[in-house]
């Protein structure tokens, strides 16, 4: 399967640009979604099903915010910058993985942290967003007048990418949720397609006020649903905590003011023992 869907994402790379093909590529998180809760029985919270509806809508924005571009003057040169770029990116994020792997164990806490989830599916996504780049690159060198022994050689380089980003990934499902660590790296290798084609192979935002505004929309909802996804666990516990907490405010207030008040029992004595005094003085009178 894996095969056959890298097969229809060159041809459709040889057709539309990378800033349009990565972006509807990740509208699969949707059956993702159903299939990882009602058959993998991965407990997901409101908020997890918020994030992922927009980042679902925001992949389906960016896609349909895209249109057909006449490809820039590459460089060879540029291949080397990008695999710079993704080595310096790699190096932020493992050091940020070891960080929390090592308080995990310092900790002593057995479970993956979402932080964990989250950094092996971008490091996937981000492989498998270069991996379209770098074969959009193949199939431009060969329109521009390059030695057509560039385009075997980018496909050969976007294989490994790939087969290097289904690694990260597994790393991350061995443990992880699937539906976290897919839509990490759904998302990320949406962003580095996007980045990618503009910064390397000369894409540009759409010219149509309309199409710039879905594009622009899409990058929001998926920065949004990645806030929430990422934070899900802490805002639901939050919530619970502030609906707790509101709750036991309310009889502690309603406690405090029958405390203050005075007791009628405490009224009734207090009558009684005046009355008894004026009537046992005015006996002894």
């Amino acid at each position: 399967m894996d095969i056959f869907g890298a097969l229809l994402m060159l041809r459709a790379l040889a057709l539309a640009p990378v800033s349009v093909i990565q972006p509807v590529s990740g509208c699969g998180l949707a059956i993702l979604s159903v299939f990882s809760h009602f058959y993998l029985k991965e407990v997901m919270n409101i908020v997890d099903w918020v994030g992922i509806t927009l980042a679902g809508f925001g992949t389906i924005g960016v896609g349909a915010g895209g249109e057909e571009q006449e490809a820039a003057a590459l460089s060879i040169f540029h291949i080397p910058w990008l695999a710079f770029v993704v080595f310096i990116l790699f190096i932020m994020l493992n050091g940020w993985l070891r960080i929390f792997k090592r308080n995990r164990r310092e900790q002593e806490m057995m479970e993956y942290d979402v932080v964990e989830e989250i950094i092996y599916g971008l490091e996937s996504g981000i492989l498998f967003g270069m991996a379209s780049v770098i074969s959009k690159m193949g199939f431009l060198f060969l329109e521009q007048g390059f030695p057509k022994l560039l385009v075997p050689i980018c496909i050969i380089i976007s294989v490994c990418s790939s087969g290097t980003g289904f690694y990260y990934q597994t790393r991350g499902l061995k443990h992880g949720r699937a539906i976290v660590v897919s839509t990490c790296a759904a998302v990320a290798s949406i962003l580095t397609g996007v980045l990618a084609g503009m910064l390397a192979l000369g894409e540009r935002l759409p010219s149509a006020p309309k199409a710039r505004l879905l594009l622009l929309l899409g990058w929001l909802l998926i920065i949004v649903g990645v806030i929430l996804l990422v934070g899900s666990t802490k805002l639901v516990r939050f919530f619970r905590f502030s609906s707790h907490r509101f709750k036991n405010y309310g009889p502690r207030r309603s406690g405090t003011s029958r405390v203050r008040e005075p007791s009628p029992t405490a009224v009734i004595q207090a009558a009684t023992l005046n009355h008894l005094l004026s009537s046992s003085s005015k006996e002894k009178a």
